[in-house]
């Protein structure tokens, strides 16, 4: 009979939407799994578990990832950011959600705090993106409720607004 190895839990430390926090995680716990199940933080939703409908998307140290690719472990000493933290310091909505609040831009809502980060990370890179920028970033995301329509016209929002 093979003898079971008692699970190994590491210590990770990190910045998440500007708090510290820590907790323990076995090496192969997912970090999306480790924000909602160790952390409670349901803004980072899980759909695809494959990286490629864009749902958990979050900032590690100001890029956009796909949380379901990576390990906790590997957020050790890193700052990350989710959709939970978007909102200025008074609690007010940033011009983004407002944009996408104002032009109908989610329905059921499960997709949109990928969507956020993702296109947050964007406009950071590229204040001025074009169409063809925007599209890309929303290829790497599944709604089936939106069409897309409505974040669009919310960031082309924000985008016009900015200049």
């Amino acid at each position: 009979m093979p003898i079971l190895k008692e699970k190994t839990k590491h210590q990770i430390s990190f910045v998440l939407d500007g708090q510290n926090v820590n907790g323990f995680a076995e090496p192969r716990m997912l970090l999306s799994d480790f924000l909602r199940q160790e952390l409670a933080q349901t803004a980072v939703h899980v759909g695809c578990e494959h990286g490629v409908c864009g749902a958990c998307t979050i900032r590690v140290d100001g890029r956009a990832v796909r949380s379901c690719l990576i390990f906790a472990v590997q957020a050790q000493s890193k700052r990350i950011d989710t959709a939970a933290g978007l909102a200025l310091e008074n609690g007010e909505l940033n011009d983004l959600q407002k944009a996408f609040r104002r032009r109908h831009a989610l329905q059921c809502g499960y997709c949109t705090p990928g969507i956020l980060m993702s296109l947050t990370d964007c406009l950071e890179r590229k204040p001025d993106a074009t169409e063809e920028d925007l599209k890309d970033v929303l290829s790497g995301h599944i709604c089936r409720c939106t069409g897309y329509v409505g974040i669009m016209e919310a960031i082309r929002d924000v985008i016009a607004n900015k200049r």
